[in-house]
């Protein structure tokens, strides 16, 4: 699979795509957004680019699976939030604006987390084969990742009402493109996918739940409101798997660190429906109680 054009040169493109629907959805007021609430920001942003990776590192020591398992894994907790994650805390009454903000940030950090974080695993685990984010493979990521953003932001600021109308389509688009390599990256290694599964399918479940509830606890301990620890959960649980795809196949050129990716893909969606359910039925269950509670008081 990974030889195939699809993967050298439809899924970089297919990503690019994607990106540029992501940059049809943002503005420089997104970007602003931060000034003026600066700790949601910066509380979600410590949990998903600094304390996320370091949970998948113990994960990963714990399961003591395959190195190239292992950098894949590293890779997908580099990788940025998803825009689904904006649909998910709208679903579950989160703060929609602090995700879109957020899933702006990442998409410009995610040009310095990936490389660094990507290369420090494939140095430690001592991943085999000529692997490695060198100059050429970094600029290959901001291609596909950082330009199209920018355009996309360009053209909604020419024309909010084509970017209106494409947003739809490029969504639609994104779950196919999604759907389509994460079943390729596994059927391409089926002969392999019972090991793989056994090696990684609870790992990869357990992060799912690790990175949903560390988002959500820490941002309450932080005193961040409900809306924004929703949002916060959100975006630090659901990934932008196809970026960590495009990467693991088109650029590092390694099913094998894609499939743990692959994997995630499919289990974050029914993982973060199940989390945003228990957490809005524990609010619920709760907010009946405060006006008896405040009548005692």
């Amino acid at each position: 699979m990974n030889d195939s054009a699809l993967i050298t040169v439809g899924l970089p493109a297919a990503l690019a795509i994607i990106m540029f629907g992501l940059g049809l959805t943002l503005t420089t007021g997104d970007f602003a957004r931060v000034a003026r609430a600066p700790r949601a920001v910066l509380v979600a942003l410590t949990l998903q680019v600094l304390v996320l990776p370091l949970v998948a590192f113990g994960l990963v020591l714990l399961f003591d699976i395959d190195p190239l398992l292992a950098v894949g894994v590293m890779l997908l907790a580099a990788s940025p939030g998803g825009t689904t994650a904006n649909l998910f805390s709208h679903l579950f009454r989160g703060d929609v604006a602090l995700n879109v903000t957020l899933t702006a940030i990442n998409s410009i950090l995610a040009v310095v987390t990936i490389p660094v974080v990507t290369n420090l695993a494939i140095g430690y685990f001592e991943a085999e084969g000529e692997l490695g984010l060198q100059l050429a493979k970094i600029v290959q990521v901001i291609a596909i990742v950082l330009v199209p953003v920018g355009i996309g932001m360009l053209v909604r600021r020419r024309s909010a009402s084509f970017a209106g109308r494409a947003d739809r389509p490029v969504r639609i688009f994104s779950i196919v493109v999604l759907v389509v390599v994460s079943l390729g990256a596994i059927l391409s290694e089926r002969d392999n996918i019972g090991d793989y599964l056994q090696q990684v399918g609870v790992l990869m479940g357990l992060f799912c739940l690790a990175s949903l509830g560390l988002g959500y606890a820490g941002a309450r301990v932080f005193r961040l409101d409900r809306a924004q620890a929703v949002a916060t959960s959100m975006e630090v649980g659901i990934h932008n798997t196809t970026v960590a795809l495009t990467i693991a196949l088109s650029v590092l050129d390694s099913v094998e660190v894609a499939v743990p990716i692959a994997v995630y893909s499919i289990l974050m969606y029914v993982l973060a429906a199940g989390f945003g359910f228990a957490i809005t039925r524990s609010a619920d269950r709760r907010a009946p109680e405060q006006p008896a509670a405040a009548r005692r008081a």
